[in-house]
């Protein structure tokens, strides 16, 4: 068995055995939930993923709508199937590394994460945002979501870490915008982008 598309169904039938609540999931999150199994390799994550009630719809909606993504770092960017991106139109920024963020934080004292969420938060009304690393730049968002100054149509918000990630998840979902998340400190782009692609296959 070394064609990828049977090594996927395998992997998506053995998934299926070690989560039988699965079956009681709506098809959008199940479907969530079967990517990040599959990227992690680990099941436990289905118990822990947690999804607004219209995260999967909103998702969807900006998708075929072909709304910007903006993405905490290059590698969830990196993580993103391009074939889907490209079906749909859809541009993916991450703005990390620009110039402008790179003097901004340096002149404001703050970390490049918060800088480059700041400059990409035009391209968020209606879009979708996904962060699997920086929880200063989840912060930074919620903070620009409760003031009004942004509007996403979906923050899928999973940084990673032991310093900030679970408060800053928090702090998402007591927010008024559609989300999903992984309360405490686990995380990383790898899931981030898994839930992304998902939603991209589901489109």
């Amino acid at each position: 068995m070394c064609e990828p598309q049977a090594i996927e169904k395998r992997s998506m039938a053995i998934i299926e055995e070690n989560l039988p609540e699965l079956s009681s999931l709506a098809p959008g999150e199940r479907k969530i939930v079967e990517r990040v199994a599959h990227a992690t390799g680990d099941v436990s994550y289905a118990g822990l993923l947690r999804l607004h009630p219209g995260a999967v719809e909103a998702g969807l909606n900006a998708i075929r709508a072909g709304r910007p993504i903006v993405t905490d770092v290059k590698m969830l960017k990196a993580g993103i199937n391009a074939l889907q991106l490209k079906k749909f139109g859809i541009p993916v920024s991450c703005y990390i590394d620009d110039p402008k963020v790179v003097s901004e934080a340096r002149q404001q004292g703050v970390t490049r994460a918060i800088a480059a969420m700041r400059l990409a938060a035009p391209e968020l009304n209606g879009g979708i945002a996904a962060i699997g690393n920086a929880p200063t730049a989840l912060f930074t968002l919620c903070e620009l979501i409760n003031r009004g100054k942004v509007s996403p149509a979906l923050v899928v918000g999973i940084p990673v870490g032991f310093v900030g990630a679970a408060e800053s998840k928090k702090m998402l979902m007591n927010t008024n915008v559609p989300y999903v998340t992984l309360p405490g400190s686990k995380g990383g782009s790898t899931i981030a982008a898994a839930v992304v692609n998902a939603l991209l296959y589901l489109a």
